[in-house]
């Protein structure tokens, strides 16, 4: 009888345009929902103040972010980073961030999808299709990664489409006057409340980009990871920036851009003014916008399940999660894994109460939350490594250095403090699991000492 395990090792199949593919196709829906529970707070200007600042945070942390990614290509991301800058509990805090990160986003995005079809069928309950594309897409990230990657660019190139084409039907009925209108958080004329609300809709502006940093995930299963990771991080962001800032400000001109600040659909609702609720137009936006949070949705499984992957391989996690499907090559246990938190998530109505919001963006908050902590670390383990290892292999240098990093660790470190301000129960609650965390990965320093022994498992490799 054969042994039935098979050697945690993944398969390189992956080329530049795939990896592109990845980098857009995990934050694109960003673009379709989520950034609208930021005009609920800043108003239209003062959101776009925010995405704008927002955006220079992420372009300064990609450019830097792409140098870690090509000198230490690993399936740990942010985690192998830190490990390697800070060692084991800074690879602990980096990778149970990303954890975070990108657990919590796949079910904000499920439920964005169940909108989306409730436009279509007001009789489905949003919830049970968020379950059935959990089902769906965990069981095709299962049967390989090839097969993933390539649908993941079909659904990303008919998402981008699908973003243009909104643009240019709802263009006609654009009036700036419509997007200026109550622009200030709820006022016509900036004041101190603006501010206020700048600093509020924080988490909505990085749901625009959010994930991105995702496809150094799949730095292990990339073809010549030192070369067509920077292109794919480099042309994703410029993609990315282009799109947001375009559906932001054609969305919010259509009409009374109030009606759409705290729903999950706001572009066909948007389109919706201009067309009306029986146009082919609205049932084509809602069809393919569809692939706008298929793309994400599908493509954020991949990131988590290597993820969890990563660190219970190197012993952050019980050990069976790093097991490899011996058929299709893919971490089935982490991908399963992943999916039944985002599923209790979806379905703890609990959420919902919390600072008052709706519970698709108390979830996208959390994720926030995780993803600027790992922000904070990646860029403080890019000094750190600029300082230790000088002679360390660097295929892409950031440009701008020190000065891009600084600026994206500072800007990080920015939306930290104000989104604890804001939102002081969520973060109570995201702290409680990461001290919940600590307490593991301290209790369990016996599985990290077998993986350092494990020469396949070095993170240094």
């Amino acid at each position: 009888m054969q042994n039935s395990k098979v050697a945690p090792v993944l398969k390189r199949t992956l080329g530049s345009f795939h990896l592109w593919g990845i980098a857009v196709g995990l934050v694109i829906s960003g673009e379709y929902f989520g950034w609208s529970y930021g005009w609920a707070q800043a108003g239209t200007l003062g959101f776009l103040v925010t995405a704008v600042a927002v955006a220079a945070m992420y372009c300064a942390f990609i450019f830097s972010f792409t140098e870690l990614t090509t000198s230490i290509p690993h399936a740990g991301g942010p985690f192998a980073y830190a490990h390697r800058a800070f060692g084991p509990t800074g690879g602990f805090i980096a990778g149970f961030a990303t954890l975070v990160e990108f657990v919590f986003a796949p079910p904000a995005i499920a439920m964005a999808i169940g909108a989306y079809l409730n436009v279509q069928f007001p009789a489905v309950e949003p919830r049970w299709v968020a379950l059935a594309a959990y089902l769906v897409f965990m069981t095709l990230n299962i049967l390989g990664v090839g097969i993933a990657a390539a649908f993941e660019l079909l659904v990303t190139l008919l998402a981008i489409f699908e973003l243009l084409v909104f643009m240019g039907v709802v263009a006609p009925g654009f009036e700036l006057a419509n997007f200026t209108r109550g622009g200030w958080a709820g006022a016509e004329h900036f004041s101190i409340g603006a501010i206020s609300g700048i600093f509020a809709a924080i988490p909505f502006a990085i749901w625009f980009f959010l994930a991105i940093e995702g496809a150094s995930m799949a730095a292990e299963e990339a073809k010549d990871p030192q070369r067509t990771i920077p292109r794919a991080f480099i042309g994703g962001i410029l993609t990315l920036t282009v799109l947001a800032l375009g559906v932001m400000v054609f969305a919010g001109g259509v009409g009374d851009w109030t009606k759409l600040a705290n729903i999950n659909d706001p572009l066909p609702q948007a389109m919706k003014i201009i067309v009306g609720g029986n146009s082919g137009w609205l049932h084509m936006l809602v069809w393919l916008g569809l692939f706008g949070l298929i793309a994400s949705f599908h493509g954020i499984i991949m990131g988590y399940s290597r993820q969890i992957f990563a660190l219970a391989r190197a012993g952050y996690l019980p050990k069976p999660l790093s097991r490899v499907n011996r058929r299709f090559r893919t971490p089935h246990l982490a991908i399963i894994a992943g999916g039944v938190v985002g599923v209790a998530a979806i379905f703890s109505d609990s959420l919902i109460i919390i600072g008052g919001q709706p519970l698709t963006a108390n979830i996208v908050t959390m994720s926030v939350f995780g993803a600027i902590v790992m922000y904070i670390i990646s860029m403080a383990s890019l000094f750190k490594l600029r300082r230790l290892e000088p002679k360390l292999t660097r295929p892409f240098r950031a440009p701008l250095y020190p000065f891009a990093p600084a600026l994206a660790l500072v800007m990080a470190v920015i939306c930290l403090v104000a989104m604890i301000y804001y939102n002081q129960l969520l973060f109570m609650i995201f702290a409680v699991m990461m001290l919940l965390g600590y307490a593991y990965y301290r209790l369990t320093r016996y599985a990290r000492d077998a993986a350092a022994h494990d020469p396949q498992l070095t993170l240094s490799e």
